[in-house]
Order: structure tokens, then sequence, then C-alpha cells
């Protein structure tokens, strides 16, 4: 490869011998009238020729002078690796014999390397066309070896996959296990004279949590069985839910052996408060909303929007009444007489739980099974409850119910959640009502 040079002062020096030796080959008017007008006596080789090929360049004889070879080689650029003809390259070759002294110095041309393809005679490597394309390639067409990361970046993914992968499956796997098995049993163990406390926050249903008769009934049969608990507390914060739910579990306190003491806290009503209706004492805040005794059904029609959709139901039942509770189409009138004496009858049971729970009449309870809640304070004075206290105070009435004076409490619970701690995260509603499930068999 040849050294860095400044390409014009190389050139020009290049070439400048070439121009020179044109120059003084250039012919005068003597030798320009000869030439047209040869002399036959005249030797043939006084005039430096040399044939090029079939077909001549310059002369009818396929002769080129030697100056004029030079100077094609000089103007076209060509070199005899590109195709050009060889006489080219021998004119340019033998040119410098030819050429006079002259008194301007010149620098030496540079030589070719002595491997490689063999330039012309006083024509240096460097000074042949393409020779800095050639170099050019030879520096910069080397392919240029980078470093490639993207297989540590496909390994960090496909780790943030598996960690993620893992994440979920333990999570799902602890989800199942809570909502699926049974709740177990209670966290760590009583002390003597203890009062258990036992929450129901949130819907009451049938989803093995305190708020439904199997998880409820499961805990009262804890502490009934163990001899350290002395008394209980129920801490109601519930809106009510199903009807039969409420029933089994005013049934199941209302056998419960030991003292019970309601703490009412921000809403103790409908099914929740049949319920607390049979424990022994009832405490609220002055803001708590409690009662609210009273049975609903709930029977929606889409009839209308169906019809605004173009949505026509077609459904084939065993008797005309049973797609009534579907919402396909509106009730009958006689439909709403039969659901109406089942929402009546099923609110006297309440009614009549209320009364027994409470030792009132059944039209006391009946003036107050508006349906509406009371305030705390209100509660206080039509009977529906007995104080004004906090959850403390409800402890402190269990133990002196109990006979006891030094005492503990005793979270009763289960070590997991359930189902209704789970609806109840997504949007269930604190102030559900006493409602009547019926169950449809398609």
């Amino acid at each position: 490869m040849p050294q860095n040079f400044d390409r014009q002062d190389d050139l020009h020096t290049t070439y400048e011998p070439l121009r020179a030796q044109r120059d003084a080959q250039v012919p005068d008017d003597a030798d320009i009238t000869r030439m047209m007008q040869p002399d036959a006596a005249a030797p043939q080789a006084a005039q430096p020729t040399e044939k090029v090929g079939a077909h001549a360049t310059g002369s009818p004889s396929g002769e080129l002078p030697a100056w004029n070879a030079a100077t094609a080689v000089m103007d076209r650029g060509a070199s005899p690796a590109q195709g050009q003809p060889a006489a080219a390259a021998a004119a340019a070759t033998a040119a410098p014999a030819a050429q006079p002294a002259t008194d301007s110095p010149q620098r030496p041309p540079r030589t070719q390397p002595a491997s490689g393809p063999q330039a012309p005679q006083g024509v240096p490597a460097y000074a042949q066309p393409g020779a800095y394309q050639n170099a050019a390639q030879v520096v910069y067409q080397q392919p240029v070896q980078k470093k490639s990361y993207g297989w540590i970046i496909a390994l960090v993914i496909i780790v943030c996959l598996f960690a993620f992968t893992a994440f979920c499956v333990k999570t799902c796997s602890d989800t199942l296990t809570a909502t699926t098995s049974s709740y177990g049993a209670p966290s760590g163990a009583p002390s003597p004279n203890s009062i258990a406390v036992i929450n129901i926050d949130g819907t009451i249903q049938y989803d093995g949590s305190a708020c439904s008769p199997e998880g409820f009934k499961e805990l009262l049969d804890e502490a009934k069985d163990d001899s350290n608990v002395k008394a209980v507390v129920l801490r109601v914060n519930s809106g009510g839910g199903t009807a039969t739910a409420g029933e089994e579990m005013a049934e199941y306190l209302r056998e419960f052996e030991k003292p019970v003491v309601v703490s009412s806290a921000s809403i103790n009503a409908s099914a929740a408060y049949e319920i607390s209706s049979q424990a022994n004492y009832i405490y609220v805040a002055k803001s708590t909303e409690i009662g609210a005794i009273g049975t609903a059904m709930e029977i929606s029609d889409m009839s209308g929007l169906m019809d605004m959709l173009g949505i026509d139901m077609e459904v084939i039942t065993s008797a005309d009444s049973k797609d009534s509770s579907y919402g396909y189409r509106p009730l009958t009138q006689e439909e709403r007489d039969y659901y109406q004496h089942m929402v009546d009858q099923i609110n006297e049971t309440f009614l009549e739980n209320v009364a027994a729970g409470r030792t009132m009449t059944m039209d006391e309870v009946r003036a107050l099974a508006t349906g509406l809640p009371f305030t705390g304070i209100d509660a206080v004075q039509n009977g529906l409850a007995d104080e004004v206290g906090t959850l403390e105070d409800a402890i402190d009435k269990a133990a002196s119910l109990a006979g006891v004076t030094d005492y503990e409490k005793y979270d009763l619970g289960f070590s997991s959640y359930g189902l209704s701690e789970l609806y109840d995260l997504f949007g269930s509603s604190s102030t559900d009502d006493q409602r009547l499930v019926l169950p449809r068999i398609k």
C-alpha cells in the first residue's frame, strides 16, 4: 500500500515527465511539413513507431508515434491492467530515451512495489488510475467487528419472564389455598378468662367466612368448647345480606350458651341486625345505622331495553311463570301478588326473631319495621339497642355478664381470608339489605 501523500503534488510529479516528453516531441512547422511529405530515401526507422494492433491509430499503416502513445497514456488515464493496448505502455517505456535534456529540476518518480501488477516504466503504481480506490478498499473495506449485546438482553428478558411467572404461580397458589380450603383453626390460644371477639364484617351470605352460617357456627363452637373463653363479643359492621343466611346465624347465636354482647360499628342493619338481636346486650355509636328491619326481593325487567336493541328472548318453560324472575318480560299481576306473599312471609320470620331476641311484642317490632335504619341514639330510645358505647365497653360488659373481673381480649377468627373479603374488595355495598334469593333451575 503506498504511503500517505498529497494527491495533487504527487500527480503533478508523476505526469510532469510525460508532459515534458510530449512537449519535446511536438514537431515544429518544418517537421510537420516533412512528416506530411516524407522523403522516400529517409530511413523508416527515423520515426519511432509501434504497432498497436489490427487497427492503427494516427496513421494509415497502423503505427502510432511514441509521443502520441505517451499522450494517450496520460490523457486517457488507462493502465495495461484495465485493458488498454500494450503499445501505449511500451511507448511510455521508450519515451524517456528520446526525451531531450531539460534544465528544469524534476523529482524522481516513486517506484511501484515489487509485488502486484507491474505498472509501465516511469509511472508509479500509486499514480495509476484506481490507486486511491484500491487503497481505500484495503483500509476501509475490512468489516468492523462490533460487540453484540443482543444475547445478554435476551437472557435478561428470559430471566425476568421466569421470575414473573414464578411470582404469579405463587400468588395464585396462595389465593386458591385461602379461598378453597377450610378456614382452619383460629390463630393462637386464649388465656384463662378470655373474652373472644368475633368480627362480622361484610355481606351475610354463604361463603364460608364468619359472615356465613357455617363459618359463624364453627367459631361459636370453638368458643363454646374452650373453657378459657368466658364470653363473646360480636363486632358487627354489615348492612345485611341473604335472608336465609341471617335466619340460620340468628338461630345459632340464640342457642349459644355463653354471654354475647354486640358492638355495632358504622352499620348494623337488616340480616346483620337480625343476628345481633339474639345477643344479651347491644352497644351502638351515636352515628351507627342500625335496624332497617325488612325484606326485599329484586326482579329486573329488561324487556324494554331488549326491544330497543332488537333482542327477542324465547324461553321454553314447564310452566307459565317459570321465567317470571328472569327479567325477559314484565311480571303479570298474579305473579306480582305471589312474590309479595313470599316477601311478607319471610319478613314475618324476621320480625319474630327480633321480637324474641329483644323481648318485644310483635306489634312493637312491626311498628319499627319500616325498612329504614335508625341512628344509634334513636335505637337506644326505641329499644332496638341498649346503650351507646365502644368496643371496650362491650368487652367489659361481656366480662361482667360472665362474672369475671380479670380477663383478656382474644380475637377469635380464621387465619386466612376468604371469598367474603375478596367480594368486599371488589365493590360489594356495605348497605346490602336482607334479600330473598330465588334459585333458578335451567
